[in-house]
């Protein structure tokens, strides 16, 4: 056994004794868990070590350079409430979300847009981004019987990437690899299947720059392609925490909504790639002001400065 070897055993083992303590926790424990992390983030480590200049330059990017430093703090400090809030409700999600609650805890607006479009026998691409809770959603359409490929990056862990596996198949759903999986993703498009991806990372060099939040940002052309090609349908949703108006509740309540949808079929715009990736670009920006401090901020979604402008010539006629 390697030290690798040794290293990712260890890395599980305190992954999954967090996961235990996780699972005891109430969702008042948690906000207080949240809270105090929150605290260490903002607070008392080093900036350089918890990116806390990033998100505030891409938090003023978004908002305007004005904002006060105070309003940028409490941005910062939310989204990092929101991520502790959101392992634990990755971990909690598989044992605490059924059929017979769900309506307990989840609202889905736009449902009757959304089920009519994946029963009609076309590929469907679920798109979200770094933003609320996916995995509810994951969770969500797999108890009620609709069965989605998952696109992903393989973890470096091993052990931990087979747990993440785990979770997400548990639903009826099936796990995509960016490398590796291209045929299987292929074969599910092909069959009119429906596909869940995320639409805010950076592209680099190669991808199509659409404002985000008034500012170019580099995007994959790949999901505009790929629903090109198989006449699919891009779902463009979100899943936000509601405010928690019951200290006492056993459980959170979120907000499952369809932000825009889009039938590559009824384009006719002459540049069809660019108006779809404009499209479903604004349409994140959208559900993320509905709550912003469920962004992942620390991404550097403008990584990716986009290309100067061609230089315009002209011949002087004398």
């Amino acid at each position: 056994m390697n030290w690798r070897t040794v290293r990712y055993w260890g890395e599980y083992l305190a992954f999954r004794v967090a996961v235990c303590l996780f699972q005891w926790l109430s969702v008042r424990q948690t906000r207080k868990v949240a809270a105090a992390v929150a605290w260490l983030m903002v607070d008392v480590l080093p900036r350089r070590l918890t990116r806390y200049e990033v998100a505030a330059e891409n938090i003023r990017r978004a908002f305007g350079a004005e904002l006060p430093d105070k309003e940028v703090s409490a941005l910062i400090r939310g989204m990092w409430i929101h991520l502790v809030r959101l392992l634990v409700e990755v971990v909690q999600v598989p044992r605490k979300i059924t059929l017979t609650n769900c309506r307990d805890c989840i609202i889905f607006r736009g449902r009757p847009q959304v089920v009519e479009a994946l029963l009609r026998g076309r590929p469907v691409m679920i798109l979200g981004g770094h933003f609320g809770n996916w995995e509810m959603s994951l969770g969500t359409f797999g108890l009620f019987g609709f069965p989605m490929g998952l696109v992903a990056r393989e973890m470096d862990n091993p052990y931990l990437h087979q747990w993440f596996v785990r979770t997400r198949e548990a639903f009826g759903h099936r796990l995509y690899l960016k490398k590796g999986n291209f045929e299987g993703i292929t074969e599910l498009m092909e069959a009119g299947g429906s596909l869940m991806l995320l639409g805010d990372q950076d592209a680099g060099r190669r991808g199509v720059f659409v404002d985000f939040f008034g500012t170019p940002a580099s995007t994959f052309k790949s999901i505009a392609l790929m629903a090109l090609e198989y006449r699919a349908i891009i779902v463009v949703g979100y899943g936000i925490r509601l405010p928690d108006d019951d200290l006492r509740a056993r459980w959170v309540r979120y907000e499952i909504g369809l932000e825009d949808m889009i039938d590559v079929t009824e384009l006719r715009a002459e540049d069809e790639v660019r108006e779809i990736t404009e499209r479903y670009t604004r349409a994140l920006e959208r559900a993320i002001r509905r709550a912003p401090e469920q962004y992942f901020w620390v991404h550097r979604r403008w990584k990716t400065p986009p290309p100067p402008p061609r230089e315009q010539t002209s011949r002087r006629v004398d």
